[in-house]
């Protein structure tokens, strides 16, 4: 009887572990709801650097002031899972450093922190379509993950962007931004969702981000909770020129920021910290 029983057990765990990989590898009835189809996906099942052909890194001081020197040292998959790692590095100097300079980027003199992004810029767009990502985010002060879009033609703002995910200073944000008559200044339309409403273990769980887009709205949701939604004819470029940049191909960004205009103080953060990626997927009808 007892081996009966033991065997049993064994036969229920084994059932319970195939369960579970395969709710894992399978698209969830959310993802295809709609008519929706996959188009692309990245599962991060390779070992080491993102795939090169989906993803391209950016390099350097980026923007908004942040702190972070983005590298390629600091992405790295293993067992099926993407991590981006923010890291307090010991004193390195500036290569593009100008003593006289005004640019923020090439006057400071040092490099304190490091991280990555990537981007699949000149390699994969998508006009409309259903976006998803899954994965789990460190909420300490001075981080900014961010999870998001950008349209492949004309300058930021008035090429359009879309924060599906952005997290900083203990707020879960949900963005889109189109252009104003004056250059580099967004119009945004912006939700946000304080930390302290969620569970106490929202940060050591994993979580879904969705974007639906078509011709008609953008909706931006996590776990399945509408967090923004706005109207296409409400996006239109304000500067005269009728361009919509929602009604253009958008390419995906992955990031890890530190510091900067909105991230907060890195000072009391125990580094290093972490952006984990399950996957990332786009659906089209």
């Amino acid at each position: 009887m007892q081996t009966t029983i033991t065997k049993l057990r064994w036969a229920v765990l084994g059932l319970l572990m195939m369960g579970s990989y395969t709710a894992r590898c399978q698209q969830t009835p959310t993802d295809t709801a709609g008519g929706y189809k996959l188009v692309w996906a990245d599962e991060f099942n390779n070992e080491g650097k993102p795939d090169a052909g989906n993803w391209k890194f950016e390099q350097g001081f980026a923007r908004n002031n942040e702190l972070q020197w983005y590298q390629e040292q600091n992405a790295v998959c293993h067992n099926g899972m993407l991590t981006i790692e923010a890291r307090k590095e010991k004193v390195r100097p500036n290569p593009g450093y100008k003593p006289q300079s005004t640019n923020w980027r090439t006057s400071r003199k040092e490099i304190n922190y490091t991280s990555s992004s990537i981007n699949t810029s000149g390699l994969h767009s998508w006009q409309y379509g259903r976006f998803i990502m899954r994965a789990r985010i460190d909420t300490d002060s001075g981080l900014w993950p961010a999870f998001w879009t950008l349209g492949v033609a004309g300058e930021w703002p008035s090429n359009g962007e879309i924060d599906i995910m952005e997290y900083y200073r203990h707020k879960l944000l949900a963005n889109i931004a189109c252009g104003t008559d004056t250059r580099y200044k967004a119009k945004w339309y912006s939700n946000t969702k304080g930390l302290e409403t969620f569970n106490p273990n929202w940060s050591k769980q994993f979580h879904v981000w969705q974007m639906d887009w078509d011709e008609n709205a953008i909706s931006l949701y996590v776990d399945g909770m509408l967090m923004n939604r706005v109207e296409l004819k409400d996006l239109v470029n304000q500067d005269g020129s009728n361009i919509n940049p929602f009604k253009q191909p958008h390419y995906v960004l992955l990031n890890l920021a530190v510091g900067g205009d909105n991230g907060g103080d890195p000072a009391v953060t125990a580094f290093p910290k972490h952006y984990e990626i399950d996957y990332v997927r786009v659906y089209q009808k």
